[in-house]
């Protein structure tokens, strides 16, 4: 029996989330499987994996060809990093000491890359809602200046309108006063 080590789609439709599992190569991607490794969840940023470090250690050592993606997700875990630690080890290149204080500095890199990505992800979300909130503010300002020339206008032709009718409503008092004195 070949065993491979590949994805078993779960989730909803359009909303795929996978389970790592060990399968015989024969069956089906969705079919009977020998063991759950771990979670493979795409549709986070960036991707969610859960992953049982050491049992996928145990298959990959003793001969579980993985998937494509599969392989690519081992890799950014660490397990063909550690396989291969532990295969300098084998040979006497280091001890099992320098192995594992290879693997926590490459682990503890990844992680400080991983965190500083996910804190430029949010500086750059964070800039994106100040730009649009200046953004906002200038077309509120630029709508509230243009309501603010209406209503003076408004105001203007009204006064100017007031001052028509005052000046009509003084020009027949002044006629009548004159008319009687012509007589």
């Amino acid at each position: 029996m070949a065993t491979k080590i590949r994805l078993q789609r779960r989730g909803r439709k359009h909303y795929a989330f996978y389970s790592i599992v060990i399968a015989d190569s024969r069956s089906p991607r969705d079919g009977k499987f020998t063991e759950k490794l771990g979670t493979y969840n795409p549709n986070t940023n960036p991707a969610t994996v859960e992953l049982n470090f050491e049992r996928a250690l145990y298959w990959v050592n003793n001969g579980a060809t993985p998937t494509d993606t599969v392989r690519g997700i081992l890799s950014r875990e660490g397990v063909y990093l550690m396989k291969h630690l532990q295969g300098g080890v084998k040979k006497g290149a280091f001890d099992e000491a320098a192995a594992q204080a290879k693997f926590e500095a490459w682990k503890t890199a990844k992680v400080s890359a991983l965190n500083g990505i996910k804190s430029a992800e949010e500086q750059a979300k964070r800039d994106s809602k100040k730009a649009r909130l200046e953004a906002e503010k200038e077309v509120n300002a630029a709508i509230a200046k243009k309501v603010a020339d209406k209503k003076a206008a408004e105001a203007l032709a009204k006064a100017e309108a007031e001052a028509a009718a005052a000046a009509e409503a003084e020009a027949p008092a002044e006629e009548a006063t004159e008319a009687p004195a012509e007589a």
